[in-house]
């Protein structure tokens, strides 16, 4: 029988298969963070439970951190009592941390990769929906429940039923200007939210094929917005050098005997998929939102279409926009590039590149914010933060920072902000606040000329 990437990674790992029911499925690795991992902590302590294989577990710190100053104790209460208690539980169970302050702190689904944890072929989990990043190296990563957190930590594997399978397939070539993150927005504003539900995609075609690694975590990271419980691209030779030297990935011919291995994942020619799409890379051109999820989005110089739902008349009217209006020149004062959507080395690269030579507009404040330590110190050695700091941006501390109001960088209520992030939900960014989704390039752009413009009309 032919069989997906899905399939073979799934298969894999299957414990034992319930007769016409869900599938216990073992779990290579569980990353955790200050958030939800206290309660999974509780539960074990409570019913005298062991953590299973702590060497399994990779920690860090990063949705409560602070972006500045993370030299000094931590104000907010709450955020200093979850980062404690992180400390505290990984201590006691034996699991490796990396805290604020590590050289490889940084937000879980940047460091990870970078680190060499995230290999192909793996299955990895998260309390955090966004485990989908993991994807784009040929894993099966998907967010999990704090339950399913203390599933793991005692047993290493899950319940689970198998999801369907869907194909995204994008081929041509992609116009000046378009980045992966517009190649993704552009997905989910043709197949809406619940299109991925109850699958797991895959992203196929020259597309993806020819993404950085960076690029396609972006892809893989905004999966869970069309719905998807995750999605994946199969493994090649990008992912390969990738992976290559990364301190806790094999290294010599353990790597080499892995790589066999790791060839063999890809979709089997006429394997059948439960859902396919396919899309022409010349339609897709530089996108932002302009509603309430990630759906919403146009093409920047598209206006913002006509519909009657009261869903939409809602979101509008939470956005202050108008049907048929456009957004080219649309003041905004804030303007956020980090999450672990776009917080890696090529998305600072892309916006420095844009910056480089000019200054940041008078009315916008511009957080930057490298998604770890690591990124940090190649902004740095690349001469970036230079770049950035003569033109008037704020280069922060690594962190979760403004992608979600779980921390001290919230965008005020009635503001507009153009978010790298991958939510735009009503005060997913501070309460009242107006979240604007787009690319690197597309927010540094905005940040230059303090209101939106058509990037298509200002490239080199």
């Amino acid at each position: 029988m032919k069989k997906t990437l899905f399939d073979k990674v799934w298969d894999a790992h299957v414990v034992k298969k319930i007769e016409d029911g869900p599938q216990i499925l073992y779990i290579d690795k569980h990353l955790i963070h200050e958030v939800t991992s206290p309660q999974a902590f509780n539960e074990l302590e409570q019913r005298s439970i062991p953590v299973f294989r702590p060497k399994q577990i990779v920690a860090t710190a990063d949705h409560n951190t602070p972006t500045i100053d993370q030299h000094l104790p931590v104000k907010d209460e709450m955020s200093r009592k979850q980062l404690a208690q992180l400390a505290v539980n990984c201590e006691k169970n034996d699991i490796p941390l990396y805290g604020l302050g590590h050289e490889y702190n940084g937000i879980v689904h940047v460091m990870a990769p970078e680190l060499g944890f995230t290999q192909p072929g793996m299955t990895i989990v998260c309390g955090d929906s966004h485990t989908s990043t993991h994807g784009a190296f040929g894993s099966i990563a998907f967010g999990i429940g704090t339950s399913q957190v203390a599933q793991v930590f005692a047993s290493q594997c899950l319940l689970l039923q198998k999801p369907k399978s869907l194909r995204v397939n994008v081929n041509g070539t992609l116009r000046p200007g378009v980045l992966p993150k517009d190649v993704i927005l552009y997905i989910i504003s043709k197949l809406g939210t619940n299109s991925g539900t109850g699958y797991f995609c895959e992203y196929a075609g020259n597309v993806f094929e020819e993404m950085s690694m960076e690029g396609r975590m972006t892809v893989c990271n905004m999966s869970i917005e069309m719905g998807a419980r995750g999605g994946m691209i199969a493994p090649d030779a990008t992912t390969f050098d990738y992976v290559k030297g990364r301190p806790f990935a094999p290294q010599g011919a353990a790597f080499d005997k892995k790589v066999a291995y790791w060839k063999t994942l890809a979709t089997d020619t006429d394997a059948v998929f439960d859902q396919e799409y396919h899309f022409d890379a010349e339609d897709i051109a530089p996108m932002i939102t302009y509603g309430t999820n990630p759906g919403m989005g146009i093409k920047i110089s598209e206006p913002i279409p006509q519909d009657t739902s009261k869903t939409f008349e809602k979101s509008l009217d939470y956005m202050n926009f108008k049907k048929g209006q456009s957004l080219i020149n649309q003041a905004v004062n804030y303007v956020f590039i980090g999450s672990c959507t776009n917080s890696r080395i090529e998305d600072f690269r892309v916006a420095a590149q844009y910056i480089k030579g000019k200054q940041k507009a008078s009315n916008v404040t511009a957080w930057l914010v490298p998604g770890s330590q690591q990124v940090a110190q190649q902004i740095k050695e690349e001469g970036l933060n230079e770049i950035f700091e003569s033109s008037g941006f704020q280069l922060r501390q690594p962190g979760c920072s403004a992608c979600l109001a779980m921390n001290d960088d919230k965008i005020p209520e009635g503001e507009y902000c153009v978010s790298t992030s991958n939510r735009n939900f009503e005060g997913r960014q501070g309460q009242g606040s107006r979240t604007i989704l787009a690319s690197p390039l597309v927010a540094a752009a905005t940040a230059v000329h303090g209101k939106i413009i058509d990037i298509t009309k200002h490239l080199n």
